[in-house]
């Protein structure tokens, strides 16, 4: 294998889907479940690090014994969608640690949070004390999870291989 691929053979994307389901796993097992012997698992694990495709490795918890039983999605529409004030807003939810995820939208409102709390009178001050605090906030409205029918964090890929899109912008290897 070119050790600086464009395109992922089944290999690698065989590789890419058993680190998405456990970081953990040794590099012996990973070689096993591709069939390679270790020394060009590792490799392949190396020339896929540095194409940019690993953004990180975390460890996922599960929300409900640490109390963190509300998951709230959240609907933040601004007075005015010019740069200045969205990037103001991205900046101080950037700093809310019970921010799960943000994310810019179209449609109605201008972002969408995920957010997670231990109780609804967190919730409440969350809102009014820092969410409502922000230059620029109009509109808040909130929708509660009821049920979590699926969560996953590994990303659909095609068994056969892919080619990357714009590989040569992570050819930092050279």
């Amino acid at each position: 294998m070119n050790p600086n691929p464009k395109r992922l053979d089944r290999i690698d994307v065989g590789i890419l889907n058993a680190l998405q389901q456990n970081a953990k796993v040794t590099n012996a097992e990973l070689a096993r479940a591709v069939n390679l012997s270790p020394t060009p698992c590792f490799n392949r694990v190396r020339a896929l690090e540095k194409l940019g495709l690993f953004k990180q490795q975390v460890t996922l918890l599960d929300p409900e014994p640490l109390g963190l039983s509300i998951n709230v999605f959240i609907q933040v529409s601004l007075e005015k969608q010019v740069e200045h004030a969205l990037e103001r807003f991205e900046k101080a939810i950037s700093e809310q640690p019970e921010v799960m995820e943000c994310y810019l939208m179209s449609g109605d409102a201008d972002y969408l949070l995920r957010v997670v709390m231990p109780d609804m009178r967190t919730l409440e001050r969350f809102i009014i004390e820092r969410l409502t605090t922000i230059p620029g906030v109009s509109n808040i409205r909130s929708s509660f999870a009821l049920k979590q029918v699926r969560y996953k964090t590994a990303l659909p890929l095609p068994a056969q291989g892919l080619t990357l899109v714009d590989a040569d912008k992570n050819a930092d290897w050279d």
